[in-house]
């Protein structure tokens, strides 16, 4: 039976409209239709405009009463994810972002990624996007310039990086509209000019970085423990102790290493760990050439998996059983995915943004990517609260993503299919291995060097000491582990929400099924909640 709207439920959704209009592009990346044609203003006005909407909803949300327990969920998680956001503007972090992943430098031109492109109309509404980005453009440039002069511009690692990807971003543009609209010549004229208009801009943006903010630029990746106690909360929701959790991070990746020991016995005997990662490299039953090839592998493991899950062993509605798994036309080297847009016309989809020159792919080391970013990953968890739309508000649905609720269910869902024997494979099973112990290293590379801890050699962690301590736990090819170190350098607090996510989401299985709750059931419990902030989570699965 449908739940009634309450008067809670009237505040979120009102917010969720309200943050729609400001952020399109978020709005457009969360399924949420009639912002397609404008691009988020990142300018230091733009983002106070956000923070104001936030502070407004707060207010009417203190003076709300909860109807039934749905609703204190909602004001609890409204509480801490709105209150966070002032408090990061309040501390002088969301002006000016930049990183290697996702900030306004990359958002502007990867939200295309996500428009139809199948008619005409497809293709105006990309170009009345396009028209946009020359004044965004300039307002970022704006919000960069704000960030130097108060005293918080970014790494100077992170504007190298900057310039280098604004100059790519730029080619993209023109590429990304070259075959569009081939029967229609007013409508591709319009686009080819405003792509290269905003390719135009990209280039500006590149003079920016180098000749303004590259001389203010920070020569310490570390951003401080204040700074870090504030972005470790947006990603988690909770918050840690940070010396705990580095140790913690240490411990977990000596048990890793010793299980990966053991793999490593039962493949090649006599060999070690990296020895043996080395040798499933070589492996012909592991290897997949050309990204055809990627994405056919991705696309069958991702159906085989839906099909054997569903009904067994999690409840997946049918509108989710479409996974599509796409080759993304950027070059980053990232891995991830987007949900299904709230009417369902756009699928949930795995994107695989590969490197320039990398043409080999290990099946052995990527199975578990597919778990993590599909089924039972973040298919399953973000598209099951998309479908929910009789149990859950719309901002519960599609406005409230938090990294360490999301990312920790799907590296927690990657040992759940070791679990479910899909990883007997002693190859894959290392390869899941090697993932967790990637996110494992990382939490401690991540504390670390922001707060400034010291390293297992006895010196401070900085960069040099990372990517030493990066290449040793990781069998990732380097140009992929150069990029990944820069991310977790740029963007304080969001690496370790994958591992420290998954460590709230174990001790909380444990909790539930140690009151005689049946795992499945669990799963759904926890699902049908949608995204939450994890101490909001703790609290209404307790009181479940």
């Amino acid at each position: 039976m449908a739940r009634p709207t309450t008067a809670v439920d009237a505040v979120a959704e009102r917010y969720l409209d309200v943050s729609a209009a400001l952020d399109p592009c978020a709005a457009t990346e969360s399924g949420i239709s009639g912002f397609d044609d404008q691009i988020t203003d990142y300018s230091p006005d733009g983002v106070a405009a956000r923070v104001d909407a936030a502070k407004a909803a707060l207010r009417e949300l203190d003076a709300t009463e909860p109807a039934d327990a749905a609703d204190v969920v909602t004001a609890a998680a409204m509480r801490e994810r709105l209150g966070v956001l002032v408090e990061l503007h309040d501390a002088g972090l969301d002006v000016g972002e930049l990183n290697v992943i996702a900030s306004p430098l990359q958002t502007m031109r990867d939200v295309f990624d996500l428009m139809a492109t199948d008619t005409d109309e497809d293709w105006a509404v990309i170009a009345r996007r396009l028209d946009q980005i020359p004044q965004r453009v300039s307002g970022y440039a704006e919000a960069l310039r704000r960030a130097a002069a108060t005293g918080h511009a970014p790494a100077a690692r992170q504007v190298r990086r900057g310039i280098q990807q604004a100059g790519q971003i730029a080619e993209l543009f023109v590429t990304m509209v070259a075959g569009a609209a081939p029967d229609n010549p007013p409508l591709r004229a319009e686009l080819q000019q405003r792509a290269q208009d905003a390719a135009n801009a990209y280039a500006s943006l590149t003079t920016v970085l180098r000749d303004e903010i590259g001389p203010h630029a920070r020569d310490t990746d570390g951003c401080g423990r204040d700074a870090y106690a504030v972005m470790s909360r947006l990603f988690l929701g909770a918050a840690v102790d940070f010396d705990e959790t580095y140790a913690w991070g240490m411990d977990l990746l000596a048990r890793i290493v010793a299980e990966q020991d053991e793999i490593a016995e039962r493949l090649y005997p006599g060999a070690s760990a990296a020895e043996a990662l080395r040798r499933l490299d070589g492996e012909e039953r592991y290897l997949i050439h050309g990204t055809d090839a990627l994405q056919s592998w991705m696309q069958e493991l991702s159906d085989r998996v839906v099909d054997a899950l569903a009904d067994e062993h999690f409840d997946i509605d049918p509108a989710l059983r479409n996974l599509e798994c796409r080759i993304a036309p950027t070059q980053t080297g990232g891995i991830y995915y987007t949900g299904p847009s709230e009417d369902l016309s756009r699928p949930g989809r795995m994107w695989w943004s590969v490197p320039p020159g990398v043409h080999t792919f290990h099946t052995w080391q990527e199975m578990t990517t597919v778990f993590h970013e599909g089924v039972p990953g973040h298919h399953l968890q973000i598209g099951r609260a998309v479908v929910l739309a009789d149990q859950l508000n719309r901002w519960r649905r599609l406005g409230c993503w938090v990294s360490g609720h999301g990312e920790g269910w799907a590296l927690y869902a990657e040992r759940l299919m070791a679990e479910l024997g899909w990883l007997e494979d002693a190859g894959n099973r290392m390869g899941m291995l090697d993932a967790q112990r990637f996110r494992a290293a990382r939490v401690v590379i991540d504390i670390g060097v922001h707060c400034g801890l010291k390293a297992p050699d006895g010196g401070t962690w900085d960069a040099d000491r990372a990517w030493t301590f990066l290449q040793t736990h990781s069998a990732m090819a380097e140009e992929n582990l150069r990029f990944e170190l820069d991310r977790y350098l740029g963007w304080p607090g969001q690496a370790p929400s994958y591992a420290i996510g998954q460590r709230i989401w174990q001790q909380l299985r444990d909790d539930t099924l140690a009151r005689g709750v049946s795992l499945k059931e669990f799963h759904s419990r926890a699902l049908d909640l949608g995204g939450l902030p994890l101490e909001v989570l703790q609290s209404a699965v307790a009181a479940a």
